[in-house]
């Protein structure tokens, strides 16, 4: 199979384009072609992209122990988190920032169920189109009701797993401290996947190299220093439990007897630790140059070096025991080494260099540090968290309405196995939503807000009513067809968009008088700002359940299967996107939406009607403009989200505002704050915030290859500032 990906100035050929193991072979032009090339393109160069000088002119470096600089390795599955110091030396400091956390995919656990709290305590009966209809949700009476929506929101949640740092030793006998920490250089190279860690304590040097290896969840490091010969420079491994708290990063260190920690065994070679903490049990091997390890206080273990000038140490964590050999420091390099390359050679690349608007370099940063952070935090075998594995929000647990902002850049950057991944998560699962979508009445699979690695339904009384992450399957099933539109895709996710369709077809109540369907009353929009018992007709939300049954139709014409009148009879009969004036209502219920504060924060989800979704039949762009251009005027700017600066930009984008788009995306807000390590910023409770860094690389997609029936750069402005060459990208629908 062969693909042409369009390029500013530039053409390239690839084959395999799906092949994300192997960096893509370029194929040779004939001269006659190439010319005629040059003829079309004036400046063409044949020239790709040098990823490599493109990747590490934006290594990260950092030179003080600024909390919010923390910097990560991991494997889409695995992640671990450090200091200044290249390890998890100062926890506590850092808990304000981005937190110094080992999370894993598979590291989850639950607090004893004492009170045998019944999730079925917390629904409610909502009476929805003449149906009593029993959500889970939060804040009722009686307190019995109260307490098991705590103990379900709670349970289970995602556990830290192990803080691994120094325990540094002063001339003077004492610990030493962040303050005794100078001379910081550290460096993030993301070509190879290692942080580089450079510091001195009393005028003597550290150095240490800190990866992670790409197929098993383990790091490595090797740390050389003088204070290695006289044994002032320490390994601990503690382990905590966990706080049950709404962001738990950790630091649980008081609650010692609710768990037990265990040297199960030891030599020269390495050791082997258990950790039980109720119900749940892992487990983690060490591997090193010649070293002792000794419990000093509970949960507590130091690791002794050799005297020598360099020591080299793996950790690896499993769930269970695993009599494998743990990697070594120099297997984990060549592996991380490898696997690195490999991820930037292949897919996408965008190259901004030669540009002379100032804001083309930092956005060129922003691009390349998010492309990082999510291969590292959101390519597991599950819908990631907002946080993803750098520590916890919302007790850990994934948000199905932020997968599309985690996953969807991946196919559109010709990566679609790292989405793939967690797509079959919803295979997994589709049994507890297809409960759900029967418990209510409804038919198919109902997809949840908020959930956890099972799929299990959270009480919320806001995520409960949510609908717009119900479609999200199709678009991403969508997407992965569209990278490998091969029937094995079709066969793969069909059922699963079916079903999907089915819910959706059943969920819209008919009106009668006005010989429509409605969306509504009982749902809350994306624009989290309404109460389901009010709200109907949400304008996004119609879009997308347009565009979605649409989709699954076009699925079964694809496996020449007969159509599904029920989903055509909806998708025709949905009612018309609502509008006052010239403008669309954010919701057909809200007609006072331009006049009451009230609306005007929170995500401006009505621009995603065009934007994430393609140009439909039922929208007009000039009703578009005009909402647009209030929004942009009018808009509480400070009261939204990190993916909705990029959201912005992608309408923008299908609006033919290029400008816009650009000022969208550096549009001067907290929340649009991206720190030196790459995060998107929100705020003192959220420093980091994937759903951000995932958007911007969608909506780069958009700007850069445009959408069915757009040509290149339809993002970018044409007045000779910006130079951009793209390739391996993948048009938006």
């Amino acid at each position: 199979m062969t693909s042409c990906r369009s390029v500013n100035n530039m053409f390239t050929f690839h084959t395999n384009p799906c092949d994300n193991d192997m960096p893509m072979s370029s194929l040779s032009i004939s001269s006659s072609t190439l010319a005629v090339l040059l003829f079309l393109v004036p400046g063409l160069t044949a020239q790709p992209i040098d990823r490599q000088a493109l990747v590490r002119r934006h290594t990260v470096h950092v030179t003080a122990a600024d909390p919010l600089t923390s910097l990560s390795v991991g494997n889409g599955r695995f992640a671990f988190t450090v200091d200044a110091t290249g390890l998890q030396s100062f926890p506590d400091e850092y808990a304000p920032g981005v937190p110094l956390a080992t999370e894993s995919q598979w590291g989850w656990h639950s607090f004893p169920n004492k009170m045998a709290y019944r999730l079925s305590a917390t629904f409610r009966n909502y009476d929805f189109s003449g149906k009593q209809r029993p959500y889970a949700v939060q804040w009722q009476q009686p307190d019995s009701a109260r307490a098991a929506a705590d103990y379900w929101r709670q349970n289970p949640h995602r556990l830290p797993l192990a803080n691994i740092g120094f325990d540094i030793y002063r001339t003077d006998g004492h610990q030493a401290t962040l303050h005794d920490i100078t001379g910081i250089h550290q460096e993030l190279d993301m070509w190879t996947g290692c942080i580089h860690s450079r510091f001195l304590v009393e005028g003597q040097p550290v150095e240490v190299l800190t990866w992670c290896h790409p197929r098993q969840d383990a790091i490595s490091i090797q740390v050389r220093s003088p204070l290695l010969q006289g044994q002032r420079l320490r390994i601990r491994v503690r382990l905590p439990y966990p706080t049950g708290e709404w962001g738990d990063n950790g630091l649980g260190w008081t609650n010692e007897a609710a768990h037990r920690s265990s040297l199960l065994r030891q030599s020269q070679q390495g050791a082997l630790l258990e950790h039980k903490l109720d119900t749940t049990r892992y487990y983690i091997s060490l591997a090193w140059s010649p070293a002792v390890i000794a419990a000093t206080a509970s949960h507590y273990y130091v690791i002794t070096p050799a005297p020598a000038g360099s020591f080299e140490c793996s950790f690896r964590f499993d769930p269970r025991k695993n009599n494998l050999p743990v990697p070594s420091y120099g297997a984990t390099t060549a592996a991380s080494t490898r696997e690195w390359a490999g991820f930037w050679k292949s897919g996408g690349a965008v190259d901004l260099s030669g540009s002379t608007d100032p804001r083309a370099f930092e956005l060129e940063r922003r691009i390349i540090t998010s492309l990082y952070l999510t291969r590292i935090q959101c390519a597991g075998d599950q819908p990631p968290q907002e946080t993803g594995l750098t520590g916890n929000s919302w007790f850990g647990r994934p948000h199905l309405e932020m997968h599309w902002w985690h996953g969807a850049h991946f196919p559109l950057w010709n990566r679609p196995a790292l989405l793939e991944k967690s797509l079959d998560w919803y295979r997994r699962t589709a049994y507890i939503a297809g409960a759900i979508a029967r418990r209510q009445g409804y038919d198919g699979l109902r997809w949840q807000k908020m959930t956890d690695h099972q799929g299990n339904e959270t009480p919320s009384s806001v995520g409960a009513f949510l609908i717009w992450q119900q479609p999200h399957f199709i678009y991403l099933a969508e997407l992965s067809y569209r990278a490998h539109p091969d029937l094995n895709t079709l066969r793969k996710y069909k059922d699963l968009v079916f079903a999907t369709a089915e819910f959706m077809a059943s969920y819209p109540a008919w009106d009668s008088l006005g010989k429509r369907y409605i969306l509504g009353k009982g749902l809350i929009p994306a624009q989290e700002c309404y109460k389901p018992e009010e709200t109907y007709n949400p304008c996004f939300e119609l879009a997308y359940w347009y565009w979605a049954l649409a989709t699954a139709e076009r699925w079964r014409q694809r496996l020449k299967l007969p159509p599904m009148r029920k989903w055509k009879d909806v998708r025709t009969k949905l009612s018309t996107l609502p509008r006052q004036g010239d403008r669309y209502l954010f919701a057909e219920s809200a007609p006072d939406c331009y006049t009451n504060p009230q609306y005007r924060i929170d995500h401006p989800s009505v621009l995603c009607t065009l934007g994430l979704l393609p140009q439909l039949p039922l929208t007009d762009t000039a009703v578009m403009h005009a909402t647009f251009n209030w929004i942009w005027d009018h808009w509480s700017w400070q009261h939204t989200w990190g993916w909705d600066f990029p959201m912005v930009a992608m309408t923008a984008t299908r609006l033919g505002q290029p400008e816009k788009a650009i000022e969208a995306l550096f549009m001067p807000v907290n929340k649009n704050t991206w720190l030196v390590n790459g995060h998107n910023y929100q705020d003192q409770r959220l420093r980091l915030y994937l759903p951000g860094n995932g958007g911007l690389l969608s909506a780069i997609a958009l700007m850069c290859a445009g959408y069915d029936g757009s040509g290149p750069l339809p993002g970018f402005p044409k007045d000779g500032k910006w130079k951009v060459r793209y390739e391996g990208l993948h048009k938006m629908p």
